[in-house]
């Protein structure tokens, strides 16, 4: 199944690591694809912001990257700076002075919120310009079109197909949900189209828990699933972005293995 059932070990040696009480990550020690995303998502956990609205300050982040150097600026303050944007484009707004404590606290261990002193102005400042800094960067362009609302739309297709008892006997939606959020950790979001997405992670969670939908044929590109939902998406399509999820679960385990 191309390494499907290989997100499966993945998940579950995290999970391990999890319950081992892994020491938090000193993101100031390691230089590898995924730790600043992965920076973000626990910044947007503490701060207690939707999943939507940290989808999008991932987006936002990596769009950013996607057109300048990574060398260039900051990307802890450019992370930091795209969940206090994000906030308010999705109306979820958080206080300035959280996201600055909250990132402090996050790269320094152990620190203390900060004073209102020299160091806690020159990070708000910082913050604010950088937020302008993607808005121009991005040409003021900031609507994202989300995978979210067309996997809740394809979850809800699908449950009706399968029917109640396959759909309530495995968590299908909470691994396609897992599997979306994760995979905004990996800038190769950007490179497929939202619904196709949205149709690989819902894909995933079948072949991981090795459900097939009635009167499907996967040696068949019209026969497909998926078919009366996209009709763009080709099977060499839809194993590319699967294999690119898995590699963000990949990626994970290699950086908890530091």
């Amino acid at each position: 199944m191309k390494n499907v059932l290989d997100v499966m070990s993945v998940q579950k040696r995290i999970e391990e690591n999890k319950i081992k009480k892994q020491k938090p990550t000193d993101y100031r020690k390691i230089e590898k694809n995924g730790i600043v995303p992965r920076f973000l998502f626990e910044c947007a956990i503490k701060l207690q912001i939707k999943p939507l609205t940290s989808a999008s300050a991932a987006i936002i982040y990596h769009r950013f990257f996607n057109e300048v150097s990574s060398t260039d600026y900051d990307e802890y303050l450019i992370a930091a700076s795209a969940l206090y944007l994000a906030g308010k484009i999705k109306d979820d707004p958080v206080k300035i002075r959280d996201v600055i404590n909250v990132a402090h606290s996050t790269l320094n261990r152990g620190s203390q919120p900060l004073e209102l002193g020299d160091e806690y102005w020159s990070i708000r400042d910082a913050i604010v310009q950088a937020e302008l800094l993607i808005a121009r960067v991005l040409k003021f362009d900031l609507n994202i079109e989300h995978p979210h609302k067309y996997l809740l739309y394809y979850m809800k297709s699908l449950q009706s197909w399968l029917g109640p008892t396959v759909w309530s006997s495995v968590p299908i939606a909470k691994a396609a949900a897992s599997f979306l959020q994760d995979f905004h950790h990996s800038p190769k979001i950007l490179s497929h189209k939202p619904s196709h997405v949205a149709i690989c992670c819902l894909s995933l969670a079948l072949q991981t828990y090795g459900v097939q939908v009635p009167l499907a044929d996967e040696s068949d590109d019209a026969s497909m699933w998926y078919a009366p939902f996209v009709t763009d998406l080709t099977k060499e399509k839809h194993w590319e972005i699967i294999e690119d999820i898995i590699e963000t679960y990949k990626q994970e385990s290699e950086i908890n293995s530091v």
